[in-house]
């Protein structure tokens, strides 16, 4: 098994049914054919770079999954062959092509949004503290010092 990513443009005007079926058509080509999804992000409505097919918006949407090249060809064959498909790339991956190291990763990346979720909602209670603060006229010092995110890249490299 080899890892892929296949990442789509479909038409903007397009209903939430229209693109979910066209998603979940992919899903049941990858696993009638024992692949395995890794995961699905719909990344939304977004403005092209340059017209595709008169269009100048687009619905991106990325797969990943672990399967055999006869998976990629059938995803790419419907793609070709369906009108409301902008434009489509697959990239073959590096990683865990195993169902085990997937479920691993599809953890992993679980506990990590989670984390993130924490850390984001943190900042907006110091704020809000802080306003109360100067609210009532006194300011106190908040002991958790908030990073900007140039300080967080620096500081994982």
């Amino acid at each position: 098994m080899q890892r892929y990513e296949v990442i789509a443009i479909v038409l903007a005007n397009l209903s939430d049914e229209d693109i979910t079926s066209i998603i979940e058509r992919s899903q049941k080509i990858i696993t009638d054919r024992k692949g395995v999804i890794a995961k699905i992000d719909k990344w939304g409505k977004r403005h092209l770079a340059y017209e595709i097919k008169k269009q100048k918006d687009g619905y991106y949407f990325l797969i990943d999954f672990a399967g055999d090249g006869a998976i990629v060809t059938e995803i790419e064959r419907n793609y070709k062959i369906d009108d409301r498909i902008l434009k489509f790339m697959t990239v073959k991956k590096e990683g865990a092509a195993t169902s085990e190291g997937i479920e691993q990763e599809i953890a992993a990346a679980e506990a990590k949004r989670t984390q993130a979720k924490a850390e984001s909602e943190a900042p907006a209670e110091i704020k809000v503290i802080q306003q109360a603060d100067k609210v009532s006229g006194e300011v106190k010092p908040v002991s958790k010092k908030t990073y900007n995110k140039e300080e967080i890249s620096a500081k994982g490299e």
